[in-house]
C-alpha cells in the first residue's frame, strides 16, 4: 500500500479527537457529582454528544459527500468545527467553576454540536484517498494515531489533573486545534470535488439532495433482502454499548467501587488505549490476512474474557493494590481485542457501498455506533443505581456477547 506518510498525516485528524473524548468521558461525570446529580441523571447527561451525533453525524456526512468548495468536500466543516469545538471544550472547567448547572450544560451542549460538525468528514476522508483492499491497513494506521491519541489523554491527563484540574482540558483543546489544522493543510482533496463554475448553480440544492441520499442509505439499511449491512451495524451498536458503558462509568467505578482514585482509574484506561494503539496496526494486517469478520469476532471473545476476569478479581481478591495491578493487566489485554474489533469494522460498511456514498456509510456507521453512545450511559446509570457498581461490568459482557452473535450473520463488507 502506498501512501503511509498521507495517512500518518491524515491520523492526526483521529489523533485530535481522540485527545478529547477520553479526557471528556473520564472526567465530565465526576464534574457533574458536584450538582449532586443520580447515576441515571449522569448517564443522560452523557449522551448529550451522541445525540447530536445520531441527527449530524449521518446528515453531516451526506452533506459533505454532496459538498464542492475551492477547499475540497470535507474541509470546511473541519475549519468550522475544530476551532469552536476546541474553544467550548477548553472552557469546561471555567463553567465548573461557575458552579451553575444551566452555564456548565450550555458549554457541553456547544462543545458537542462543533465536535459532531467535523467528524464524519474527517473520518470519510480514510476511504476517499484508500483502495477498498487496503482499508483494514488504512483504518489501522487511523487507530493507531487515534490510540495514540487516547494514550496522550490518559496519561499525561493525570499528573495534570493532579496538579490543576482545568490542565488537561486546555491542553487538550490546543492540541487538538494544532493537530486537525495539519489534516487542512497537508491532505488534499481530489480535484473533481472542488468547485467549478459550470457546478456552482447546484449549490443550492445540497441539503435536498443530502436528505434524500441519507433516506436511500438508511432504506438500504432496513429493507434490503440481503441483510450483512443491518447486521454489521447491529453488531456495532451492540459492541459500542458495552464499551460506551465502560469508558463513562470506569471511573466512577474505581473510585466508589474499587476505592481507588479517578485519575488511577483513567490511568488504567490508558492502558487499554495503550495496547490498542501498538496493535492498531497489527490489527489491520490480521483482517486483511484472515478476514475482517473472523478477526473482529476474536477480538470480541478477548473482551468479554477480560471483563469475566475483572468481575472476578474485583469481588474474589480483598487486597485493593493487587486488584488494581490486575486491572492494568486486564486493560491492557482488552486494548488488543478492542483493536481487531474496531480497526475492522468500519472498512467493513465502507466496503458495502460506492465511492460516491462512502460519506453517507460512514455516517451510517457513527449513527449506529452513536445510539449505542446514547443508550448506553443512562441504562448502565440505571443497572448501577438499582444493583451498585458491580452491574457495570455484566452489563457490558451482555452487550459484548450479542454483538458477536450479530456478527455472525455478515456475509459482505470483508476483504475481496
Amino acid at each position: 500500500m502506498k501512501n503511509y506518510k498521507k495517512l500518518f498525516l491524515l491520523g492526526f485528524g483521529f489523533f485530535g479527537i481522540s485527545i478529547v473524548w477520553p479526557l471528556y468521558n473520564a472526567y465530565i461525570p465526576i464534574f457533574l457529582k458536584d450538582f449532586s446529580l443520580s447515576s441515571t441523571s449522569i448517564g443522560f447527561v452523557m449522551t448529550i454528544d451522541n445525540i447530536f451525533a445520531i441527527f449530524m453525524l449521518p446528515l453531516i456526512g451526506v452533506l459533505s459527500d454532496q459538498t464542492r468548495t475551492r477547499l475540497g468536500r470535507r474541509m470546511p466543516y473541519i475549519l468550522i468545527g475544530a476551532p469552536l469545538g476546541a474553544l467550548f471544550f477548553s472552557l469546561i472547567p471555567f463553567a465548573r467553576e461557575m458552579h451553575l448547572l444551566w452555564f456548565f450544560m450550555l458549554n457541553i451542549i456547544f462543545m458537542n454540536f462543533f465536535m459532531a460538525l467535523f467528524r464524519s468528514p474527517v473520518i470519510a476522508l480514510m476511504p476517499d484517498i484508500t483502495p477498498p483492499k487496503y482499508r483494514s491497513q488504512a483504518n489501522g494506521i487511523i487507530n493507531f494515531m487515534g490510540g495514540l491519541g487516547a494514550l496522550l489523554a490518559y496519561f499525561a491527563g493525570k499528573p495534570l489533573y493532579d496538579k490543576n484540574y482545568a490542565l488537561p482540558f486546555w491542553l487538550g483543546a490546543l492540541i487538538m486545534l494544532i493537530a486537525l489544522m495539519l489534516v487542512v493543510v497537508f491532505i488534499k482533496e481530489d480535484e473533481k470535488y472542488k468547485i467549478k463554475e459550470d457546478k456552482k448553480k447546484k449549490i443550492g440544492n445540497v441539503f435536498s439532495k443530502s436528505f434524500s441520499e441519507l433516506k436511500v442509505n438508511l432504506k438500504e439499511v432496513f429493507l434490503s433482502k440481503e441483510k450483512s449491512l443491518l447486521m454489521i451495524l447491529l453488531s456495532i451498536l451492540f459492541w459500542f454499548i458495552g464499551y460506551n458503558a465502560l469508558e463513562t462509568f470506569f471511573t466512577s467505578y474505581a473510585k466508589f467501587r474499587i476505592g481507588i482514585s479517578e485519575s488511577t482509574g483513567a490511568f488504567i484506561l490508558g492502558f487499554f488505549s495503550l495496547t490498542f494503539m501498538l496493535f492498531s496496526i497489527p490489527a489491520g494486517f490480521i483482517g486483511a490476512k484472515i478476514g475482517r469478520k473472523k478477526t473482529m469476532t476474536i477480538g470480541l471473545s478477548i473482551v468479554i474474557l477480560i471483563s469475566i476476569l475483572s468481575i472476578a478479581s474485583v469481588n474474589m481478591i480483598n487486597n485493593t493494590s493487587l486488584v488494581t495491578r490486575l486491572l492494568f493487566i486486564y486493560f491492557a489485554l482488552g486494548g488488543i481485542g478492542w483493536g481487531m474489533v474496531n480497526v475492522n469494522s468500519l472498512p467493513t460498511v465502507v466496503d458495502m457501498t460506492t465511492e460516491e456514498k462512502l460519506g453517507g456509510y460512514t455516517g451510517l456507521y457513527y449513527f449506529f455506533s452513536m445510539s449505542a453512545n446514547i443508550i448506553a450511559p443512562p441504562l448502565a446509570g440505571f443497572f448501577i443505581d438499582i444493583l451498585g457498581y458491580d452491574s457495570l461490568l455484566y452489563f457490558s459482557i451482555a452487550s459484548f456477547f450479542v454483538a458477536t452473535i450479530t456478527l455472525q450473520f455478515v456475509r459482505r463488507g470483508d476483504v475481496k
